[in-house]
Formats: structure tokens, C-alpha cells, sequence
């Protein structure tokens, strides 16, 4: 299982951001629908992702997941809360959509539940996912908290 996520975690992650960015992009240029407040701050954590992730497939950068998880982490709260307000589970006074287009409007819903903070929430989730697998699969622990060489304090005592 390592070696499925180590070989395939960050090629799957990129690939759901090119997905995102690139859904985001038809929803308001194609189908001309505006996106909210809420949707512009979501754009903002997945748009650098796309090339944080290419970046680092491109350099084999094992250390990628480091630059990835606070966009991820960022983008997967505010689609949290855009899906909290959608849903009515937090009252839509709450909202910062004053001026614009509402946090609220709904543009469709597939099958009943599939919209567009859903599919922002998922992939945000899809790429935590991956993000966790990685490093899991590679085995790094906080630079910080590596432990030293064994001969290295033997030499210092």
C-alpha cells in the first residue's frame, strides 16, 4: 500500500487540482456563472496547487507536501463553511456575500447533492487525502524533530 501512495498520492492530487482548476474556469467562463465571494477564496488555495504539484512531480521534490498542505488546509476550511452556508446549517446572515453574488445561489444540483462548494469540498478533500498518503508512504517526520546520527553523539560525549 506505501508503495501505491508513494508512486501514485501526488500524480492523483495534481491531477484533481488540474480537474478543479479547470471546472472552476468552465462553471464562469463557459457557463457564465459568476462565482461568489466564498468560491474566489476556494480559487485562490487550488489555482497555486496546480503548479506546486506539477513543480514538484517535475523535480521529484519529496518535501512538496509541505508547500501543498496549507493551501489544501485553507481552501478545505473556507469550502466547509461555504458548504455550511449553503446548506443552511449556519444561518446565511453569517455569510460574507454582501455585495455580488450569494454565497447561497444555488446554479444546479446534480442528483441532488453534487454542487459546486460540494465539488470544491471534495476536491479539497481528495487532495488532503493524497497529501496524507505521501507522507505517510515516504516516512518523513518534522525536520526538526529528526534524530541524530548514533556516532555523531558518541563523538560529542
Amino acid at each position: 500500500m506505501n508503495n501505491i501512495c508513494k508512486k501514485f498520492a501526488l500524480p492523483f492530487a495534481f491531477l484533481v487540482s488540474v480537474i478543479a482548476m479547470s471546472g472552476s474556469l468552465f462553471f464562469s467562463e463557459v457557463w457564465k456563472l459568476p462565482p461568489c465571494v466564498l468560491c474566489w477564496y476556494q480559487r485562490i488555495a487550488m489555482y497555486p496547487l496546480v503548479a506546486i504539484f506539477f513543480v514538484g512531480l517535475v523535480k521529484r521534490d519529496k518535501d512538496v507536501h509541505y508547500y501543498a498542505y496549507p493551501l489544501a488546509i485553507i481552501g478545505w476550511l473556507i469550502a466547509a463553511y461555504h458548504n455550511l452556508l449553503y446548506y443552511n446549517i449556519i444561518p446565511e446572515s453569517n455569510a460574507p456575500c454582501v455585495a455580488g453574488v450569494s454565497c447561497t445561489t444555488k446554479f444546479f444540483e446534480w442528483f441532488g447533492f453534487i454542487t459546486i462548494p460540494f465539488l470544491s469540498l471534495a476536491g479539497f478533500s481528495l487532495i488532503l487525502i493524497a497529501l496524507y498518503c505521501y507522507q505517510r508512504a515516504i516516512g518523513k517526520k518534522s525536520r526538526t524533530t529528526e534524530p541524530e546520527d548514533n556516532d555523531a553523539r558518541e563523538a560529542a560525549a
